[in-house]
């Protein structure tokens, strides 16, 4: 029972959810307390869902709110500001209730939406055929539990413990440590990664993990493998859905390599340490400059709204962020793969920036479940416990 005497009514600020979406239990204090959200805190989080840097941390709080609706309540507002109206969203939820239907159901992909809808006492749903599956991406790692459930290039546990491949050539026992480039993986998934990579019975591979796992720097260790030293492919090509400068990009200064530097930094870090580790020197137009300018007939890193118009053949593709593609941009982009690309798709799940996708909605999750069970697809999720350093470790299992 509620002690009165100790009972406190809370009113919970934007900020407030932004910084921990918990901070709604930990205030409520199991039945202790009772919080309150003021309507215009939806309409700030309805703002900053289109901001790159908080899109992320607004998902989570709006997921938070969806699933946990006993543990608040709406101070709804009958003087919307200009400053948040959305007049269309108001009038469509205005003609619903005076539509006389008696059990209505608002469908739409906008949680907020959801979320406003639910305070007028309508019920919604999200489009079912937008989701392919809810987190395909992760659900499948790859692995298969039972011979009776394999697809082409899946892996399998033996008795013991060891990864059972099985390709094109049949299966065999992945009981060998790759080395590319010198990198040598820090545990077994990621030595599985350089497998699928290297096999040239595989076309496209997907990698899924959290940061910090090192899907960017194997991809590229095994790019400079098969294209510098196998020579197996003539050019890299990283590709990448520039979210935080959008529209803008085009009007910033300079080529398109200084216009995206600020969000590719990464990658030429990644380069510079594969060089360190064994000479790269083609990929480079002039060592020792920072940031690096890269021989464009070797190694290119390309926005997504360049590849339109392009025909991309004897290269290797690095698709990175793919979970910030939409379908439709990952059905134009893989279609202008022509002959003898291979191509590696990167991404994370857990961190979609773009406001428009979600967790299950997104390029990765559509790759997974349209490519798997084809023979030239492959798909890994990196796990363990060494990903690219102790602190990083620390933030994973501390789930911070």
């Amino acid at each position: 029972m509620r002690n009165m005497e100790n009972h406190k009514q809370y009113i919970i600020d934007t900020n407030v959810l932004l910084e921990d979406p918990d901070a709604l239990a930990k205030l409520r204090n199991g039945n202790e307390n009772t919080v309150y959200i003021p309507f215009h805190v939806l309409l700030e989080l309805d703002k900053f869902k289109k901001n790159s840097k908080l899109a992320h941390i607004v998902a989570r709080v709006i997921q938070y709110l969806i699933e946990n609706p006993e543990q608040y309540q709406i101070l709804n507002s009958g003087d919307i500001s200009p400053k948040y109206a959305k007049v269309v969203d108001h009038h469509i939820l205005d003609e619903i209730q005076q539509s006389g239907l008696k059990q209505p159901i608002l469908v739409t992909n906008d949680k907020i939406f959801q979320l406003q809808a639910r305070l007028r006492g309508i019920q919604s749903e999200i489009y079912k055929e937008s989701v392919p599956f809810k987190s395909e991406a992760e659900y499948f790692t790859g692995f298969v539990s039972s011979r009776e459930e394999l697809v082409p290039n899946a892996f399998m546990w033996n008795d013991q413990g060891k990864p059972i491949f099985f390709g094109a050539q049949g299966e065999k026992t992945i009981d060998y440590q790759h080395r590319i480039w010198k990198v040598k993986p820090r545990n077994i998934f990621q030595n599985l990664a350089l497998e699928l990579m290297t096999n040239s019975d595989i076309h496209i591979v997907s990698m899924q993990s959290d940061a910090g796992y090192g899907k960017s720097y194997l991809a590229l260790a095994t790019a400079l493998y098969l294209v510098m030293e196998k020579k197996a492919y003539e050019k890299i090509f990283v590709v990448k859905p520039m979210i935080e400068i959008g529209q803008k990009l085009g009007y910033l200064p300079g080529r398109v390599e200084e216009k995206m530097e600020p969000y590719t930094r990464y990658i030429s870090d990644l380069m510079i340490k594969l060089h360190r580790l064994r000479s790269a020197n083609k990929v480079f137009v002039e060592n020792g400059t920072y940031p690096p300018q890269f021989n464009s007939k070797i190694f290119e890193i390309l926005p997504l709204a360049y590849i339109r118009g392009m025909n991309i053949e004897n290269a290797v593709v690095i698709i990175d962020e793919m979970q910030n593609m939409s379908r439709a941009e990952c059905r134009a982009l893989l279609s202008r793969l022509g002959e003898g690309v291979k191509c590696i798709c990167l991404g994370d799940i857990n961190q979609v920036d773009n406001p428009y996708l979600n967790k299950e909605n997104n390029g990765l999750n559509w790759i997974v479940k349209k490519f798997k069970g084809n023979n030239i697809y492959s798909h890994i999720v990196l796990k363990g416990d060494k990903s690219r350093g102790p602190i990083t470790d620390l933030v994973i299992s501390s789930g911070l």
